[in-house]
């Protein structure tokens, strides 16, 4: 039997997350950081069907939906960012082509072409887990949402981690902050979406900023130091790492694409 494997690719995906309806192309959805596709299908996902000769052509019409328990505001944040910086690389004016121009005339070939930061967008995620715990003789449901409107009001990136650090002068986590900030962030960032999970004592936040190279095209310049910076995150290129405290949980990573 000949069988087209092209036609057993999903090339769109209609996703179903917690009432919100998406329709999301393949390569766009797999251009998504792991750490979020982990969250979004924790079972995994399979990306092709079986086609069967005698299959009914309204079965082949039919187009499966999957749900995801995942916050669709969310979604839409990470989407939209992945959108809009796939453009501001990749688009018509954009950086790629200068880019390219500069890198060929400074680099050397083998850099150019093996090093993933300069031919490609690269953008750092950083995703917090923070569980809380609500200890008192009101049994008032509405006393725990009070305690969680007042958390997701602290919308610093860095604050709790610096007072931590200030508190037991850990220099390790005094280097990610460093390193961060030096790569993108800036101390005072707020995250990008902050909200309570549902039926949960957890809030969940997240970040995504464009890594900092240290290439300019405006004036054009490499600046060497920044890019040995930059190219410590490839540590975290497909593989997210995770930092634990007693209630907080940092996953961070670089997405390349």
């Amino acid at each position: 039997m000949n069988v087209d494997l092209s036609s057993q690719l999903v090339m769109k995906l209609n996703l179903d997350l917690r009432g919100e309806s998406f329709v999301v192309d393949r390569d766009q959805l797999m251009n998504l950081p792991e750490s979020i596709l982990l969250c979004l299908f924790p079972n995994g996902l399979v990306l092709s069907k079986p086609q069967l000769e005698d299959q009914q052509e309204e079965d082949e019409e039919e187009e499966d939906i999957y749900y995801v328990d995942f916050d669709p505001n969310c979604f839409k944040y990470v989407i939209d960012f992945f959108n809009y910086s796939k453009q501001e690389f990749y688009g018509l004016n954009g950086r790629i082509h200068q880019q390219q121009a500069l890198l060929q005339q400074q680099a050397q070939p083998e850099e150019f072409l093996n090093n993933p930061l300069l031919v490609k967008q690269s953008i750092i995620v950083l995703r917090e887990e923070l569980e809380y715990f609500v200890i008192s003789n009101n049994k008032d449901e509405n006393y725990k949402l009070l305690t969680a409107k007042e958390l997701l009001e602290n919308k610093k990136i860095f604050t709790a981690l610096q007072r931590n650090i200030n508190k037991e002068n850990n220099l390790a986590e005094q280097h990610l902050i460093d390193m961060l900030c030096m790569s993108g962030f800036d101390r005072q960032d707020e995250w990008g979406f902050r909200s309570l999970e549902p039926n949960r004592c957890c809030i969940t936040s997240i970040a995504l900023v464009l890594l900092n190279t240290g290439i300019s095209v405006n004036p054009p310049k490499i600046d060497q130091n920044q890019l040995l910076t930059a190219q410590k995150l490839l540590l975290f290129w497909r593989k997210p790492a995770r930092k634990f405290w007693s209630r907080r949980t940092w996953t961070l990573e670089t997405s390349i694409f």
